[in-house]
């Protein structure tokens, strides 16, 4: 499925080393007036060679419209959009042809379709999420009211430890790790460029905090708000877990001690169902951690497989992230954001 959104949907095309990559927005609120730059730095946010613990690959990353917006505000219409991959090397990956990487998407892609795309990891790269971007970039203008912010809160054992009432987000652009926290991102800055030199990978989570948003957001059922933005969060690549409010220490509390217990307005004395109570949003503020993996591919040698069954010894090749949260915290933002309109637009529609 490359369609993401019930009544915002996003529709994505493309490859990582193909001419462009792009996709149409549909359902988006008529008479909205766009800050171009807005989306534009919020693509900035995302895009590779930003800085020196990122990947160096070099992309503008500059979007261009094609349809739905007339004279700066939209018209109700599809709204497509493309953006040029400019800085390719396929030659990176000739030696992977007929080699399936470890923790890669190549064996599950190679058996489901009987072909795949080797250059970049072709459908399956990151780099389809740069869609994403526009499309919550664009959510976020329609939802000015909504505040979202995420940031990195570890990095492998190095754990940003101050409750997000105590962050000021407003320093988490500063850092070239999107950590608000200036001691501990400076620690991860190091850890990062400490995996690079040996040739390895690291992984660490994504915190986000969503406030300001109204109470009745989500559906009672299969499509409670904290399943559909967990839903959003496990398709971002290399998410191997989601968990909002408590999360799994909750487990550790007993129901005297977890329980929310409300004022007299309605607010709750603690927020320990993170914003969520039913599956529906209850005024408070949402928060959810998402766990991301060490990337896969690693300059040094690994044994793996051929399409032959055969044992063979590879290295990766090319310009890769050794750590994808920095780059993933616009990424989380821009899927909330849609998620969160979705379910805006459907409350809507049931109002005379």
């Amino acid at each position: 499925m490359n369609t993401f959104g019930r009544l915002f949907r996003l529709t994505s095309f493309g490859e990582s080393h193909g001419e462009f990559i792009g996709g149409i927005i549909d359902g988006c609120p008529s008479g909205i007036q766009l800050d171009f730059e807005r989306i534009q730095f919020e693509l900035d946010r995302r895009k590779p060679g930003q800085s020196k613990i990122v990947t160096q690959r070099k992309e503008s990353d500059l979007v261009k419209f094609l349809s739905g917006i007339y004279e700066g505000k939209t018209t109700g219409m599809p709204i497509g959009f493309q953006i040029p991959n400019e800085d390719q090397r396929s030659k990176d990956y000739e030696h992977i042809e007929d080699v399936f990487r470890p923790s890669h998407a190549d064996f599950t892609y190679s058996k489901k379709y009987g072909k795949r795309d080797v250059r970049g990891g072709g459908r399956s790269s990151a780099r389809e999420t740069a869609n994403w971007v526009v499309a919550g970039a664009i959510a976020k203008q329609i939802l000015p009211h909504i505040k979202i912010n995420a940031y990195v809160s570890s990095v492998g054992d190095l754990f940003l430890e101050k409750p997000y009432q105590e962050l000021d987000f407003s320093k988490t652009e500063t850092s070239i790790v999107r950590c608000p926290d200036a001691e501990i991102s400076e620690k991860m800055i190091q850890k990062i460029q400490e995996v690079r030199k040996e040739g390895d990978t690291i992984g660490g989570t994504v915190t986000c905090v969503i406030q300001n948003v109204s109470i009745g957001l989500g559906e009672p059922i299969f499509d409670k708000l904290h399943a559909r933005l967990a839903q959003a969060m496990m398709s971002i690549n290399a998410v191997k877990g989601f968990e909002y409010g408590s999360g799994f220490c909750g487990t550790k509390m007993k129901g005297s001690d977890h329980n929310d217990v409300f004022n007299e307005d309605g607010t709750t004395k603690s927020n320990l169902s993170g914003g969520i109570q039913g599956g529906i949003s209850n005024g408070m503020d949402i928060y959810f951690r998402v766990a991301f993996k060490p990337v896969a591919t690693l300059m040094q040698n690994q044994t793996t497989i051929n399409s032959k069954g055969e044992k063979v010894e590879m290295q990766g090749k090319g310009r890769h992230d050794p750590c994808v949260v920095p780059r993933a915290v616009p990424i989380v933002e821009a899927l909330s954001a849609m998620v969160l309109l979705d379910f805006v637009l459907l409350n809507n529609s049931r109002k005379v």
